[in-house]
């Protein structure tokens, strides 16, 4: 018998310790994450690798089982996740709409940018992601004129492997995760109402994962970008929110399904990301490994996956694998 492996992905849950202020994971209210953590192993992971800038464009392949050596073509990864196709002949970019403070902009910013690259790039199709996100393609390269001031474009990656396959079940939303499942050969499920954000459907996350377990899947992936999405937004109350609701609605009812078939869960940031600045970062991040053999053990233990409990532990570099030869 094949025991499941489960992991779920908390995107940029983790944040830099700073003197006593306390972090999200350590504000937040998380009784199921802390069952699982009082009869689970807790460690401390690399998962940027170093010369890298912290981002899930680098950090999730780490976790899927590819370091990558650059970080990955934003705009590959959101053509792969929303099914866009880039013909041959040309590319795409990915373009972030950011306010002159640095912040994304909204929705009013983000169309005024579109208009603006309809303009400036003729040829070139814009289409709209979720957030302050937008997604050109067409040929190479592209004009001067496209990259105005306020777009943050992303440069090119380097060729990925298919180093996953149907085997692994990825459930997301469209964006990072998504793409980068994609593009590695797994397969992705995006639920009605998955987001990313943290007003996404978590409920239809948590049922969908259930489902793939019941089904006979022996990996899944399970993303959440909600506190991350937080983080970016500078919205501290929403990230430890957000945090709550992923234990209330999907970590509780994930653990018994993964209980009942005998298999295993890693709980992981992909990388920190403050609230206090809204940027990422390339810290070690706190891991939690469980499995069904151990559950009901630790009794009052009070250990909690946060920063504090891991940072007297020596740092497992999950970046230090030989990358994968395209």
């Amino acid at each position: 018998m094949v025991t499941p492996e489960v992991l779920v992905i908390l995107d940029g849950a983790s944040e830099p310790r700073a003197g006593p202020r306390r972090t999200s994971l350590e504000q937040a209210c998380t009784p199921a994450l802390d069952a699982l953590a009082r009869g689970g192993v807790l460690s401390r992971v690399r998962t940027v690798p170093a010369g890298l800038p912290a981002g899930s464009e680098v950090a999730i392949p780490v976790l899927l089982g590819w370091p990558p050596p650059v970080a990955m073509d934003r705009a590959r990864i959101e053509a792969a996740a929303y099914g866009v196709d880039v013909p041959a002949g040309a590319r795409a970019w990915r373009v972030d709409v950011l306010a002159a403070d640095g912040r994304r902009e909204a929705a009013p910013g983000v169309r005024r940018a579109a208009l603006a690259l309809r303009a400036g790039a003729p040829g070139h199709a814009v289409r709209p992601l979720a957030g302050h996100r937008l997604l050109l393609v067409g040929p190479a390269p592209l004009p001067g004129a496209a990259q105005a001031t306020g777009l943050r474009v992303w440069p090119d990656g380097g060729a990925v492997p298919r180093t996953l396959d149907a085997s692994t079940v990825v459930v997301a939303a469209r964006g990072a995760c998504a793409g980068v499942a994609t593009l590695l050969g797994g397969r992705v499920v995006v639920p009605d109402g998955a987001t990313g954000d943290p007003g996404t459907d978590l409920g239809a996350k948590a049922r969908a994962a259930v489902d793939a377990l019941a089904a006979g899947s022996r990996r899944l992936v399970v993303h959440l970008g909600g506190a991350d999405e937080a983080a970016h937004a500078r919205a501290a109350a929403a990230k430890v929110g957000f945090l709550e609701r992923a234990d209330r609605e999907l970590l509780a009812p994930l653990a018994l399904a993964v209980e009942r078939a005998a298999g295993t869960l890693r709980v992981c940031p992909d990388h920190g990301c403050d609230p206090a600045s809204g940027a990422h970062d390339a810290h070690p991040v706190p891991c939690l490994d469980w499995t069904a053999a151990g559950a009901g053990a630790g009794g009052s233990d009070p250990r909690r996956l946060t920063e504090r409990a891991v940072a007297g532990l020596p740092v497992t570099d999950l970046t230090s694998r030989a990358p994968v030869a395209a």
